[in-house]
């Protein structure tokens, strides 16, 4: 009777057993190289769910946008990011949090990358995992056609609008921090920094008089006067960015040899010509070379 009472036991194990086995390796659909166990890694996981999820901005012409008329979506970030998944295997889903929220890392697995042509600052690689730069961008000011402001000196005491938490209100406030590139400030200390949503908003303030002067990418005033925009750019560039994408450091899963995935991809794209053409569709010049050398502001140190 004890015999058959363990033998009953058994064999009940054996059989729940195998039902969570069968359960487990469902719940998996494969990941982890079709061995059925939980993904290990952000990398894993994104390869099993086949989509890379992207945030970007839908108003940052002409590195990202939102093309409402079509349907579509548009700009040379959004390129770059295409790319990235499909080298990578994996479908696009895009993504829209504000900038501020992009940049304080602890995403909470909302997107697994940033393509948002964001600065790789001391400041940030503290929260977030930076692939390779895949271009560097000018910084430079604009202010109304006509204004009676001809250089950057005269900003002395005037209104400056930035976007909010960008490298731009960063330099500004004198606070910009890119390892391996010491930045020379030639905007008078006293401007007075009015911030903003998004580039877009601060050039649309300027246009209308609100500010005296507008800060962003050089690519991105240069499309708003392209655009219509009764803007003009103001004097040379004063810094030049290596530009980058960004996964969270304290990503569920461990990030590392996902970004490292993704600098591998920009370092093909670099090698194939793929970031030139690019470059040149959406700017009409190569900014996919290291300017910063030839910056009358700052040069590499490393």
């Amino acid at each position: 009777m004890r015999r058959r009472r363990v033998f009953g036991w058994v064999v009940l194990i054996a059989a729940l057993t195998l039902v969570a086995a069968a359960c487990a390796k469902e719940e998996g659909g494969g990941t982890g190289g079709g061995t059925g166990s939980a993904p290990q890694t952000l990398l894993d996981r994104i390869m099993a769910d086949g989509v890379l999820r992207v945030s970007t901005d839908p108003a940052y012409p002409p590195q990202s946008y939102y093309d409402e008329a079509t349907g579509t979506w548009e700009g040379f970030d959004i390129d770059v990011a295409t790319e990235i998944a499909k080298r990578m295997g994996v479908e696009i889903s895009w993504e829209t949090p504000n900038w501020d929220v992009i940049t304080a890392g602890n995403w909470n697995d909302r997107w697994d990358l940033s393509v948002g042509s964001m600065t790789i600052t001391a400041e940030r690689a503290q929260v977030l995992d930076f692939s390779v730069p895949y271009y560097f961008t000018p910084a430079g000011l604009a202010v109304q056609q006509g204004s009676p402001i001809t250089s950057i000196d005269q900003l002395s005491g005037k209104s400056v609008g930035v976007a909010g938490a960008t490298t731009y209100e960063f330099y500004l406030e004198r606070k910009l921090n890119i390892p391996g590139y010491p930045v020379t400030y030639v905007v008078p200390e006293d401007v007075r920094i009015v911030t903003y949503d998004t580039d877009s908003t601060a050039i649309q303030d300027l246009v209308i008089g609100r500010l005296d002067a507008a800060m962003s990418a050089v690519p991105t005033l240069q499309t708003a006067s392209d655009k219509g925009k009764p803007i003009q750019l103001l004097g040379d560039p004063v810094f030049y960015e290596p530009l980058g994408a960004a996964a969270d450091r304290n990503a569920p899963l461990d990030p590392t040899s996902f970004i490292q995935k993704v600098s591998d991809i920009i370092t093909q794209m670099h090698e194939d010509g793929t970031l030139t053409q690019l470059s040149m569709k959406w700017y009409k010049t190569d900014l996919t070379q290291n300017l910063l050398a030839s910056s009358p502001s700052a040069s590499p140190t490393a």
